[in-house]
């Protein structure tokens, strides 16, 4: 590490211990909450779908879900007169379905000296180490989400790149805790949902989409103008590709723009594909359905230069769990395969 590197690195060492209140940021301290708060501001900014869900802050580590949709109607009228009395609706799903656990989750990142010595002219030195870390916690949150199916005690990265063992995802959460809301083959046996001009049922992805949005969510919801449908990478552009290529003359050509500029399929707006997004999978959902629990006052975080490596490393760790709101206002279709 340079002179100037070293310089700008206690700097930043410096301001950390300040801003949490702590004599020294190379021991092991925990964030204080303004902190806290800002940090996950910066994570849910660092990603255009990320904005879009739920990021919240809660006390205990385990507890039930705060249900922030409506999940029925709440309009009635009590004779009170007759000695009955008016009975408040839950605004919320409840029930042992919809609990929630923060199970800690380490966000360790190590910096090169050679990249540091890069960033240590630049005026915003602290501000590059605190956005490359946060970036990757954002895209690391947005894969757990999609792909956790369980909490290992020791995860591996190897075996599993997609962070599977790291969390319990929604996508997981549906499969398990409501299977009458996903969809795994269109004929019994067959372990696919058939999509395309062969398949028996469905012969496009919008009869596919429109038939689970009507048999699958609850109909207070799938009327909803904030349901999202997110398609797989590979049915997303396939469905683009055979729109585009099937149709060659002016007038379809026109027509075919004007379909992709309205971006909805089977009546249901398409939402961008997020990263590491299953690719042969189909969620239909409003997105502030799905959250992201992190525990007050439980991001810890210790730097660690160790030269052994060339590098500094940022050991953090944060409680956190992904919820999913209301499983009745979603479902989930896998297994599709384009025939």
């Amino acid at each position: 590490m340079k002179t100037i590197t070293r310089q700008q690195f206690n700097g930043y060492l410096a301001n950390q211990a300040q801003l949490n209140g702590v004599p020294n940021a190379t021991d092991q301290y925990t964030v204080v909450p303004s902190v806290q708060q800002k940090v996950e501001v910066r994570i849910q900014e660092s990603s255009e779908f990320l904005k879009k869900i739920n990021i919240i802050p809660v006390t205990d580590q385990k507890g039930e879900a705060l249900g922030l949709g409506i999940s029925g109607g709440i309009a009635s009228r009590t004779n009170t007169k007759a000695g009955k009395r008016r009975d408040p609706k839950n605004v919320g799903e409840v029930g042992l379905i919809y609990t929630y656990v923060c199970e800690q989750t380490n966000f360790d990142t190590a910096i090169n000296y050679s990249k540091l010595d890069a960033w240590a002219r630049v005026p915003e030195f602290q501000e590059k180490i605190r956005d490359a870390v946060v970036k990757q916690q954002g895209l690391d949150r947005i894969t757990i989400g999609f792909n956790g199916t369980e909490v290992a005690a020791d995860t591996d990265i190897e075996a599993n790149p997609l962070l599977q063992d790291v969390n319990i995802g929604w996508l997981e959460k549906w499969r398990t805790k409501a299977p009458e809301s996903v969809m795994t083959e269109s004929e019994v046996g067959t372990g696919q949902v058939s999509v395309g001009a062969s398949a028996e049922h469905y012969k496009n992805l919008d009869a596919l989409v429109k038939d689970c949005r009507n048999q699958l969510i609850d109909p207070i919801v799938r009327d909803d103008s904030a349901l999202r449908v997110i398609l797989g990478r590979d049915l997303h552009d396939s469905r683009d590709f055979n729109m585009v290529n099937d149709n060659n003359t002016p007038s379809e050509v026109i027509a075919v723009n004007s379909l992709l500029m309205l971006d909805k399929v089977g009546g249901v707006q398409i939402e961008s594909t997020p990263p590491n997004f299953p690719a042969d999978a189909i969620l239909i959902t409003p997105l502030d359905n799905l959250s992201i629990y992190y525990q007050d006052e439980s991001r810890r975080r210790h730097h660690k230069d160790e030269p052994e490596y060339d590098r500094v490393a940022f050991y953090e760790s944060d409680n956190e769990a992904y919820v999913v709101e209301d499983y009745k206002a979603g479902c989930l279709i896998e297994n599709v395969v384009l025939v």
